[in-house]
């Protein structure tokens, strides 16, 4: 078969698994703990998929990075316990079975930990159709390319035969950055605007419909 796109790196949270309000909840839980200001849910929500560092320090202006830690900390506390029960979207695993059974090389570009990714993994029970992953403290973070330019070294594959889908503004900057194209996936962390305003090859706005169009388009 004759593959648009040989290679198709997906986001983990709120394109793959349907965690995106889990994070912002635990990242408020935090706060809370600690006596900090409680960032609302569309600012929490945008710091999905970027590394700590970043993430922190937009979420919580000002909180010196001595404090990072501290709120790490309490975020994993409070992820830990919700972390077991969150779903895949619906159709995800068809969907990433139907890629490799007609050829797509799989892989994922996530601002998770490795051990947080594994352990995701490992719940869900989709290991196995990956090829590849990098992740926030295994190289640079979102925006920046070294995920994909990592990925795609890794498996060979030129950046014009690879996608990138994801679900916020990090992962098509990345994908911009790393000269790679992007699919916008709508039903996950940031909103739709905010996506198409960076102008995605498309943006769907569920998982069936991804299926879709990765079926007829990739």
């Amino acid at each position: 078969m004759n593959l648009r796109y040989e290679l198709i790196v997906f986001d983990w949270d709120g394109t793959l698994m349907d965690s995106a309000g889990v994070i912002v909840a635990c990242i408020q839980s935090a706060c809370r703990d600690l006596g900090l200001a409680v960032p609302d849910d569309e600012r929490a929500a945008h710091v999905i998929g970027l590394g700590l560092a970043d993430a922190l320090s937009y979420a919580i202006p000002g909180l010196p990075p001595s404090a990072y830690a501290s709120v790490a900390e309490r975020y994993r506390h409070h992820f830990l316990l919700r972390d077991p029960d969150i779903p895949l979207f619906p159709g995800t695993h068809d969907m990433l079975a139907g890629l490799r059974k007609r050829g797509h090389v799989l892989a994922i570009a996530t601002g998770k930990s490795a051990k947080g990714l594994a352990r995701a993994l490992d719940t869900t029970g989709v290991a196995h159709f990956f090829a590849a992953s990098r992740c926030a403290d295994q190289c640079a973070s979102k925006p920046a390319p070294d995920m994909l330019r990592q990925i795609m070294e890794e498996l060979a594959i030129e950046a014009g035969t690879t996608l990138m889908v994801g679900d916020t503004v990090h992962d098509l900057q990345m994908a911009s950055n790393a000269g790679v194209a992007a699919l916008a996936v709508g039903h996950g962390a940031h909103p739709r605007e905010k996506l198409l305003a960076l102008d995605p090859i498309a943006c769907v706005d569920s998982t069936a419909e991804l299926q879709r169009w990765l079926h007829e388009n990739a």
